[in-house]
């Protein structure tokens, strides 16, 4: 695990900045899982939502592909296990896809409106890491438009949104979180940290 301190005892940023794409870059990864699975199941029962699903997928790789590309310059590595993301986004993707169209769309939402933690992964980065700041920034307008799709196309919002949507949330920061090796906590800690001084 990175020390978030220098020798100097001072806090080293590059140990949040190497966290924040770590926790990024598994996320993408699920996410393309999610929708990987969602589109087996789609193309059988609802094929009319294929092709939206797909292009949300395309970015999700495309976004993958930036993190890890920005990873070698910054001496940072994928979580060690991705299989378990493997896994995880497609059962995610496959139990919600039997839920049917409306399940999927909620999903969507659950997964997509995580957008927000890069708010605070922005304003750390705004001063430390201007090129990653504009990567997360380019990023997180394509994830706000997954979003706006998947609240647009929910045929009701009623008590399954009211209950998939927290279980949803959960299930991503959890598995995040274990991917990570609790990584995703001591960025957030970090980051807040920051704020601070």
């Amino acid at each position: 695990m990175d020390n978030p301190l220098s020798s100097a005892g001072k806090r080293d940023h590059a140990v949040t900045v190497r966290r924040i794409l770590k926790v990024n870059h598994a996320g993408e990864f699920g996410a393309i899982r999610i929708y990987g699975a969602q589109i087996w199941m789609a193309r059988r029962l609802f094929p009319e939502i294929v092709s939206a699903l797909r292009e949300m997928r395309d970015d999700e790789i495309e976004h993958c592909r930036l993190f890890r590309d920005a990873m070698p310059s910054r001496n940072a590595k994928p979580c060690r296990v991705m299989a378990f993301w493997s896994l995880g986004g497609y059962l995610l993707g496959f139990l919600t896809a039997l839920g049917g169209r409306n399940m999927v769309w909620i999903c969507t939402e659950a997964v997509e409106s995580t957008v927000h933690r890069h708010e605070d992964q922005l304003a750390f980065l705004k001063t430390r890491d201007r090129e990653l700041h504009g990567l997360i920034a380019s990023i997180q307008e394509e994830e706000l438009a997954h979003l706006r799709e998947a609240e647009r196309n929910q045929t009701r919002r009623g008590i399954g949104h009211a209950l998939l949507l927290p279980v949803v949330a959960a299930l991503t920061d959890l598995m995040i979180w274990l991917s990570t090796w609790g990584d995703s906590s001591w960025m957030r800690a970090e980051m807040a940290r920051s704020k601070r001084v």
